[in-house]
């Protein structure tokens, strides 16, 4: 039977895990839709032309709706569902920023060195990784520093500016290089205390697609 939210989704993409997570940790039952990004089904004419112009994943298919863009699709599940959404306009603006904040630099630069790191061939120049690390580990340090006072991202209750940036938290150290307990013990608590959410589960448990062994670790 046809489930009302259907999220294409890959077990490696941070980006469609933020949108997964939001949809298991409501409580909602939905279908993953496995896209085969490693064999280039995003890039091909029909996905971009029948699925995502854009020639990414997450895509959300609801009621006729077709949603692309992470943020786009937190922001449409939060209203719809109640869950995980702002409670004034003023907490809205501040999710939002760092909504912003992590497309831009959080989940970005962790993503790009992640893909090098992991999946490219052949592997990137060592100074192009260098770079990324370095604006990675500046984030991040903005992020660790801000969750020292503060027990989630925005207010007092997870949000789904957690769930944004959450994205790429639970992938293996062995893919992205960051042991957070040692370098970013914040971001680990933070991180313990989303894995507690009731209908959490790791990426690589909540969507389909088989696990690649990191290819120049």
């Amino acid at each position: 039977m046809s489930k009302e939210y259907k999220l294409h989704c890959f077990a490696q993409s941070g980006n469609a895990y933020k949108a997964a997570l939001m949809l298991a940790c409501s409580g909602v039952d939905w279908e993953p839709v496995f896209v085969d990004f490693f064999h280039g089904q995003t890039r091909g004419q029909e996905w971009r032309g029948d699925v995502n112009e854009m020639g990414e994943v997450p895509v959300l298919e609801h009621e006729g709706n077709r949603l692309t863009q992470s943020g786009v699709i937190l922001d449409y599940l939060a209203d719809r569902l109640g869950t995980f959404g702002a409670q004034s306009e003023d907490e809205k603006r501040e999710i939002l920023r760092w909504i912003l904040f992590d497309n831009h630099k959080f989940t970005s630069y962790l993503a790009t060195y992640r893909y090098f790191r992991c999946f490219a061939t052949p592997a990137p120049h060592p100074e192009v990784q260098k770079y990324l690390m370095g604006r990675t580990e500046a984030a991040y340090s903005i992020v660790d520093k801000h969750l020292a006072q503060n027990a989630y991202i925005v207010g007092k209750r997870p949000t789904i500016a957690d769930l944004s940036l959450a994205g790429y938290a639970f992938y293996p150290a062995e893919e992205t290089g960051f042991d957070l307990p040692t370098t970013y013990p914040n971001i680990a608590r933070w991180a313990e205390r989303i894995a507690n959410l009731p209908g959490w589960k790791d990426p690589y448990a909540l969507m389909p697609g088989e696990r690649i062994a990191p290819r120049n670790v």
